[in-house]
């Protein structure tokens, strides 16, 4: 209770220090709304690639005795353990190699790029949606889908209808780690894809751009409207679950 309220104060004083001409000011930018529209669909998109990739990932670690398989596991975390920022320079890194280079030949433009952004952020939010799945399948015991198996099942049929919806909930709540991480992230943004107005700016960056130019109350103004949306998605999307009773 002390943390939550803690964190609530700190959002009330943000609020107060801004003044509502920075909240029109920001309202009325056509940068500012086009970075929140950019925002929102790089993390839905780069939330369901995570999970797309947790979810084959998460159950060759949680059921398969792989080789290395200590080694792998640790090679998922390793965006968790990296600085954020670390992972932008990587990535730029990579892209000026020759396998790099080949990529983009193909017309795949990811640095300075829109889909730079949604290639950052899957970096560094697939291994939240991996732990979270590979979590919800170590919870499963193998045997429940050993006896489906003995029935006469085939392997795809005993994961879509036995192990699937067992790790419902799992795999809901790491695409909404995924997304809301997604949401604010900023630091690899800045140096794999830029933070060019209309472009690549995202809400998080646009707070960072603020900022440095000294602009406190546009930059919370930014910072507030980020996380009340947020919220309100996280709220909306809590009170559908409950009703299903599929809340994680």
């Amino acid at each position: 209770m002390a943390y939550t309220g803690f964190i609530a104060v700190l959002l009330v004083v943000s609020l107060l220090y801004v003044r509502p001409a920075d909240f029109a000011a920001v309202i009325r930018s056509a940068d500012v709304r086009h970075a929140a529209w950019l925002t929102t669909w790089t993390s839905l998109l780069s939330a369901l690639l995570a999970l797309g990739f947790a979810l084959p990932v998460g159950y060759a670690l949680s059921r398969f005795r792989l080789p290395g398989r200590a080694v792998l596991d640790t090679l998922v975390d390793v965006p968790i353990i990296l600085p954020h920022l670390v992972v932008g320079v990587a990535l730029l890194i990579f892209f000026r190699t020759a396998l790099g280079r080949a990529i983009q030949g193909l017309g795949l433009a990811f640095v300075y790029a829109p889909e730079g952004i949604v290639l950052a952020q899957f970096v560094c939010v697939s291994p939240y949606a991996v732990r979270t799945v590979k979590a919800a399948l170590d919870a499963v015991d193998p045997r429940i889908e050993d006896v489906a198996r003995t029935l006469g099942w085939p392997a795809h049929q005993v994961f879509l209808r036995v192990t699937l919806p067992m790790i419902r909930n799992g795999i809901v709540a790491g695409g909404v780690i995924a997304w809301a991480l997604a949401m604010g992230l900023y630091g690899p943004l800045m140096v794999f894809a830029g933070t060019t107005r209309s472009r690549t700016e995202v809400m998080a960056t646009s707070v960072y751009l603020e900022l440095s130019v000294g602009r406190i109350g546009p930059a919370l103004a930014i910072a507030i409207l980020l996380v009340l949306f947020t919220m309100a998605c996280l709220l909306v999307f809590k009170r559908l679950a409950g009703r299903t009773g599929s809340l994680w």
